[in-house]
């Protein structure tokens, strides 16, 4: 099972997991990821933030790093979710979860679709801080965690 949603809906956690290993006897370890809006981000409070897509774009970019997470492991399911709009702090924005045999595999495939996620994803996000709206830049942090997948 595949699951990626686009989508402005909050989701729910315990519902999600579930469903994603709902009467597969097979899986032995559900891992997911769930990134949260922060109040403070570069020294400047920040009251919401923005998160905006290219539709079609987006979930095709999500669909490709999901596909790249099953050819380097034996996942039975994948879901992401990412949200677009208007988002304040504490506020779900994205939810990663994998199923497999083995932790081993379900953690490593999850931080890999993140890492991809972060670097690879059409997404762009403003910030509302007191000094007015920002665009928030890329961070060399993101591109250094994707280049530990790189195969040699």
């Amino acid at each position: 099972m595949t699951d990626v949603r686009v989508q402005q809906d909050d989701f729910d956690l315990s519902r999600e997991l579930a469903a994603l290993r709902a009467g597969d006897g097979r899986v032995g370890a559900v891992v997911s990821f769930v990134g949260t809006v922060r109040d403070l981000n570069e020294g400047a409070q920040v009251s919401e933030m923005e998160l905006e897509h290219y539709p079609g774009m987006t979930e095709k970019a999500l669909a490709d790093i999901v596909a790249q997470a099953r050819e380097r492991w034996p996942l039975y399911g994948v879901l992401v979710i990412h949200r677009v709009g208007p988002l304040k702090p504490l506020d779900q924005i994205v939810l990663v979860a994998c199923s497999s045999a083995h932790r081993g595999e379900a953690f490593a495939a999850c931080e890999f679709i993140m890492d991809y996620l972060k670097t690879d994803a059409p997404f762009w996000k403003k910030e509302q801080t007191p000094d007015g709206a920002r665009w928030v830049d890329a961070r060399a942090s993101d591109d250094s965690a994707k280049q530990k997948w790189n195969k040699n």
